[in-house]
C-alpha cells in the first residue's frame, strides 16, 4: 500500500494574513485597491473571509516595480490602516521602512513584514522600544524588492544562517524572541527558476531558529506559474496546494491572497486528521 510520508502539523493554530496591496503595480492585483475606500471594503472582506490578520502594503516588491518615496507610502497606507484598525481588524503592515512602520505602529498595527529582515538599525530600535511582532522575512536580493538571479548553492543552509544571525541581532537590540515570526521568502526572492523554492518548502522543518515560528508566503507567485503552465489570475490550485503543504510542516503563519480558500483547506485537514490523529503505518 502506498503511504504519503508527511510529518503531520501537531498544531492546528495557523493564523492566516490575508494580503491587501494599495499598490499600482503588485503582479497580482495592482491598481484594484488603490483607492481608500476600496481597500478598507476589501480589508474588511479578506477578515469576514477567516484572516486572522490583514497584512497592509503600499510598496510593490517584485523585480519590475516603481519606486515608492515613504511619503507616498504613508499617504496610501493611512486612510487604509486607520479605518482598519478602528473596524476591529488586527492589521500587519508589509514595510521595510522604519519611519513608515512606526506610523503604522501609532495607528494600531500590531506586526511589521520587513522584507529585508530587520536590516535596518532604525527598524530594530522601534521594536525596541515598542511591543510589535516582526516577520523576518530572508532574501537573495540586495535591495527591498525581488530580483531574477540565480539562487545560491545550498540555499536552505543560507536561510538558516540568516535567521540565526538575525534572531541574535534582534534579541541584542532588546527585542524579545517571541516577538519575532521568520520567513524563507519564496519565488524570485530566492532565484528565477522553482528549484530553489520547492527544496525550501521540501526543508521547511530543517530552517529557523529553536521555538521560533515560520511564515509562507507563496500565493500567486511565479515558481507555481511556471510548474503548472498557468497565468497569475489562475494559480489559486497551485497556491492552495503549496499552502497546505507548508501546513503539514508545522508553519505558523500562512500569508495568502486566497483567505476563503485555505481557511476552508484548513478546516478540511484538522476534520480529516481528527483530535486523536496518529499516523499509521502503509
Amino acid at each position: 500500500m502506498y503511504t504519503l510520508d508527511v510529518a503531520y502539523n501537531r498544531d492546528p493554530v495557523t493564523e492566516i494574513l490575508g494580503i491587501l496591496n494599495v499598490t499600482r503595480d503588485s503582479f497580482s492585483d495592482g491598481g484594484r485597491y488603490l483607492d481608500p475606500d476600496a481597500a478598507v471594503e476589501h480589508g474588511l472582506a479578506l477578515a469576514a473571509d477567516g484572516a486572522d490578520l490583514v497584512d497592509v502594503g503600499a510598496a510593490s516588491s517584485h523585480p519590475d516595480s516603481e519606486d515608492v518615496p515613504a511619503a507616498e507610502e504613508l499617504r496610501r497606507l493611512t486612510p487604509v490602516v486607520g479605518p482598519l484598525v478602528a473596524a476591529g481588524v488586527r492589521v500587519s503592515v508589509d514595510t521595510w521602512r522604519p519611519p513608515v512602520a512606526a506610523r503604522m505602529v501609532e495607528l494600531g498595527a500590531e506586526l511589521v513584514n520587513d522584507i529585508t529582515g530587520l536590516a535596518d538599525p532604525a527598524m530594530l530600535e522601534l521594536g525596541a522600544r515598542t511591543d510589535v511582532r516582526f516577520i523576518v522575512m530572508h532574501s537573495t536580493s540586495a535591495a527591498a524588492r525581488a530580483e531574477r538571479g540565480a539562487a545560491p548553492a545550498a540555499i536552505v543552509d543560507r536561510i538558516a544562517g540568516f535567521f540565526e544571525e538575525r534572531a541574535r541581532a534582534a534579541v541584542a537590540a532588546g527585542i524579545d524572541r517571541s516577538r519575532l515570526v521568520l520567513d524563507p521568502g519564496m519565488g524570485f526572492f530566492l532565484g528565477r527558476t522553482p528549484e530553489a523554492s520547492l527544496e525550501v518548502l521540501r526543508e521547511l522543518e530543517r530552517l529557523g531558529e529553536p521555538g521560533l515560528p515560520l511564515c509562507v508566503s507563496t500565493s500567486r507567485k511565479s515558481f507555481l506559474g511556471e510548474l503548472v503552465g498557468r497565468p497569475v489570475a489562475e494559480r489559486e490550485a497551485a497556491t492552495l496546494a503549496s499552502e497546505l503543504w507548508a501546513w503539514t510542516r508545522g508553519v505558523a503563519m500562512i500569508r495568502t491572497h486566497g483567505v476563503r480558500a485555505l481557511r476552508d483547506g484548513l478546516r478540511v485537514m484538522e476534520a480529516i486528521r481528527g483530535p486523536a490523529f496518529e499516523r499509521r503505518p502503509g
